[in-house]
């Protein structure tokens, strides 16, 4: 099977606006045809996804108010890069910040790109397991609600449109694999 080249070409970048989270792009770009056109998007730091077992049967969540869909999602824990901070890091610090555990062993299960659209946001996600409570440290902005879920119930709340979070059902769905013994680990 011939693979066809499918890369198009950056030429220019101008800034259209930038604030504390969004950094919106315009860009001039090169099709593989040679065509020009013009593609705009969000650049963003990066984040983590962390899926917390309590237990094998156990998560933690998180019951929170999001602004622009005007909604209260329940959630994986997740939160933004720092400048310069690595992904296991940032895991542990927002583990520890929005649900006041720590985890004993962590482990890395893959990347995801929640908007290929129009972003360049790329979310690592690990599971977090043998957690001890060591106490909340929120962000003084941050208001939510930290609850024990069991996986069945969390994935029959996806399947009812309970959960309707991209990440967090990505996670659920990484979560019941690591459940089950359906993932190795990476090599």
């Amino acid at each position: 099977m011939k693979n066809l080249n499918l890369t198009e070409k950056r030429l220019s970048r101008e800034t259209v606006f930038k604030g504390r989270l969004l950094h919106v792009v315009r860009d001039e770009a090169e099709l593989p045809n040679g065509h020009l056109t013009t593609r705009e998007g969000i650049l963003h730091p990066g984040a983590v996804v962390i899926i917390p077992f309590l237990d094998e049967k156990t998560l933690i969540m998180e019951r929170q108010y999001r602004y622009m869909p005007d909604q209260i999602f329940i959630e994986l824990p997740a939160g933004k890069l720092d400048p310069g901070e690595e992904h296991l890091m940032t895991g542990k610090r927002e583990l520890l910040e929005e649900t006041g555990y720590v985890a004993e062993k962590w482990e890395f299960l893959n990347y995801l790109y929640p908007a290929i659209g129009f972003a360049d946001e790329q979310m690592a996600l690990y599971s977090a397991r043998d957690l001890s409570f060591q106490g909340i440290n929120r962000d003084e902005d941050e208001f939510l609600e930290i609850i024990e879920v069991p996986l069945s119930e969390a994935l029959e709340m996806v399947r009812a449109g309970e959960i309707s979070d991209a990440k967090t059902m990505v996670g659920l769905f990484w979560a019941e694999k690591l459940v089950k013994g359906e993932w190795e680990g990476r090599e």
